[in-house]
């Protein structure tokens, strides 16, 4: 006589197999779907899902940003801050002493020369195109490329007669130059009122140029070494700058 016993049956999970021992079994969670807001039925346009007014007050509750700690109540602080010329290196004032000791060219000052720089030869050089400009002539790369070789051209021929002694860089070269372009600046504002060709236009151009070569040959032997006794050959070197310079006012 055989006897049957009700046993229950076994359930397995729906993902794999069952744990071992048959214990704490665990059914496979179902993913729920991201929390989506509540969008209401009145809204006709079906991207605007939120709520504006709702987003404004929580951003208007309190600042974003306090500012930096201990600066002040986050206000800037400007008074120590120097001026914007001055950061970039530009002193009108400097600029404006060293053109007004170009205008006297029987006594120049090479105290003011003696921290060179750029700013106020790059003013005259644009003045000079400028005024070449309302001439009718474009010469923009032309002016440009001629004042890179007569700075060059200066520095080797003063280095090479004052030899070891000579003291002169390029950048100093190149300052000189520049603010002893000003006589050839005023030559070429004068060339607009002044009549084409003729032996006047010659003259005024070579008055013109004697005063950049005497300002210029002061201040290169004054503001370096062992070039005093090759004044001569170095006034001839600026001579041949500034007359081709004053060539392209002239033609």
């Amino acid at each position: 006589m055989t006897k049957q016993f009700a046993v229950p049956p076994v359930v397995f999970p729906s993902g794999g197999n069952p744990t071992v021992g048959g214990a704490n079994v665990q059914q496979r969670r179902v993913p729920t779907p991201p929390f989506q807001p509540h969008r209401p039925s009145n809204s006709g346009i079906p991207f605007m899902s939120f709520d504006i007014g709702s987003a404004t007050a929580s951003t208007s509750s309190g600042p974003i940003y306090g500012g930096p700690i201990g600066g002040g109540g986050g206000s800037a602080n400007f008074d120590d801050e120097e001026p914007l010329l001055d950061e970039l290196g530009i002193h009108p004032d400097q600029i404006w002493r060293k053109t007004k000791s170009i205008l006297n060219p029987f006594r120049v000052n090479p105290v003011v020369y003696q921290d060179s720089d750029l700013s106020g030869p790059i003013l005259l050089y644009m003045s000079f195109c400028l005024f070449q400009l309302l001439a009718g002539k474009i010469q923009f790369g032309v002016i440009l490329g001629w004042i890179v070789v007569s700075s060059i051209f200066l520095y080797v021929v003063f280095n090479m007669l004052a030899g070891r002694t000579g003291n002169l860089d390029l950048h100093t070269c190149t300052s000189v130059v520049g603010y002893s372009m000003l006589p050839v600046v005023i030559l070429s504002a004068l060339s607009l009122f002044l009549p084409q060709g003729g032996v006047v236009r010659l003259v005024i151009a070579a008055v013109f140029v004697i005063w950049a070569t005497r300002a210029s040959t002061g201040l290169a032997v004054s503001l370096a070494d062992g070039g005093d006794e090759h004044r001569g050959l170095i006034a001839y070197a600026c001579f041949l700058i500034y007359a081709l310079f004053s060539l392209l006012v002239i033609f």
